[in-house]
């Protein structure tokens, strides 16, 4: 038996973007719901354990406030947030989402998976098909914000897209993140040490990890650090034996750092295994082509553009899609970026927004784009689009986009 409801606004996917679409669209009026495949919600913040908010600032200005101000504000009520590394608790993350999108009205489906999306004759998403424990169900919205991470409804759709880079197609590497506690950090030698380390123990072939360094950030907890390090190259985020091979590979590279840890590093005698993230983290997969394609230069010369609805300062950051070596290219020292809302607007499909590191773009830009402040934004963004859609009664593609702007910017987004 198929049970059918209806809403104003669908937002599928509960992560990073979704969370901030789905609380935006809500406290804009819209009747909305929140699908998300896992028990909990916050995407690379918690199931990824991503961790730490990359740069959110343009020289000394913030550039990124709204919902993500309002995150980190409640992280610090929680005592979970450290304002000088941006370090940030993910399990208290799960508890903030959690709060803003009951406080905001949200009807959230958790353990849910959406199988298929509903076209109109006229190449509108009309709706998505879900399956969980309650069985099938048909989920109708006026409008839809795909914020899957993958870009799953608008591909499902019908929406154009491309997937890495020109010349072969690869995308970015994979990273299982991690976390070890039990560590004398006041032991731990500077990064540079650390990494000579690394490398003598790559050059006699006791490490295999094709990452030229190790990448590690402290955490909010004492004892602990988290560790980036692990890159799982030539794997594609969107075919299930890929990710397959993808987690096991990220467990063995992540076994085989911890001992080199144990044995080579002071400081990490008596470190253990904390945590891992609950799924592998994927930077890049599908890239949805839309009415506008940010660029590299658009990117690197801090181009603004008349219908921003977020703005970015974090660099171009590709890690090898091969191996080692990782490409920086950073706007001018102090400057920021535009993202327009044309590139949340899909081409040929109506009624979708796309919220995520997956707007259009190409590889390059996209690399800047992927950031979690950036991507909450973004979704703020995605989710006041479509309630406001809904309200006039008109396609995203046809909204006043500076009803939009002045809306976001009531709502606490920095937009100039």
């Amino acid at each position: 038996m198929i049970t059918i409801s209806e809403y104003d606004v669908i937002v599928a996917g509960g992560g990073t973007a979704g969370v901030a679409a789905a609380v935006a669209a809500a406290r804009n009026g819209a009747d909305t719901v929140l699908i998300e495949r896992y028990g909990f919600l916050g995407g690379a913040m918690t199931a990824g354990l991503v961790n730490p908010f990359m740069t959110f600032y343009a020289g000394n200005e913030q550039i990124i406030k709204g919902i993500f101000q309002e995150i980190i504000d409640r992280l610090k009520d929680m005592n979970s947030y450290d304002e000088k590394t941006k370090a940030f608790d993910n399990e208290a993350m799960k508890l903030v989402a959690d709060q803003m999108v009951k406080e905001a009205g949200v009807k959230l489906l958790l353990h849910t998976y959406i199988s298929d999306v509903l076209i109109t004759k006229g190449n509108a998403v009309r709706g998505v098909e879900v399956h969980n424990k309650s069985g099938r169900q048909v989920v109708l919205g006026k409008v839809t914000v795909d914020a899957t991470g993958d870009g799953d409804v608008a591909v499902m759709a019908g929406a154009p897209y491309e997937k890495g880079r020109k010349e072969d197609g690869l995308t970015q590497p994979l990273t299982l993140n991690f976390r070890m506690g039990g560590v004398d950090v006041e032991r731990m030698p500077p990064r540079d040490e650390i990494n000579r380390l690394f490398e003598e123990a790559k050059a006699k072939g006791e490490i295999t990890i094709p990452r030229e360094n190790v990448l590690y950030f402290s955490t909010t907890r004492k004892g602990e650090i988290h560790f980036n390090t692990t890159r799982v190259v030539r794997a594609d985020g969107t075919k299930a034996e890929d990710l397959t091979y993808a987690e096991i590979e990220g467990r063995r590279q992540m076994a085989e750092l911890i001992k080199f840890l144990r044995e080579k590093v002071p400081g990490f005698e008596n470190a253990y295994l904390l945590m891992s993230g609950v799924q592998i983290g994927v930077r890049e997969t599908r890239r949805i082509i839309g009415e506008y394609a940010l660029t590299e230069e658009d990117i690197v010369k801090a181009r603004k553009f008349k219908d921003v609805i977020a703005r970015g300062s974090y660099p171009i950051d590709i890690h090898s899609p091969t191996g080692g070596g990782t490409i920086i290219k950073r706007p001018p020292t102090g400057e920021s970026y535009d993202i327009p809302y044309r590139c949340l607007v899909p081409k040929k499909i109506d009624n979708l927004l796309i919220a995520g590191r997956y707007i259009s773009s190409t590889h390059e830009a996209q690399a800047a784009v992927r950031i979690m402040p950036i991507v909450v934004a973004i979704g703020q963004a995605a989710g006041t689009a479509a309630a406001l859609a809904v309200r006039l009664a008109v396609s995203p593609s046809e909204l006043d986009v500076s009803l939009l702007q002045k809306t976001l910017k009531e709502q606490g987004a920095i937009l100039r």
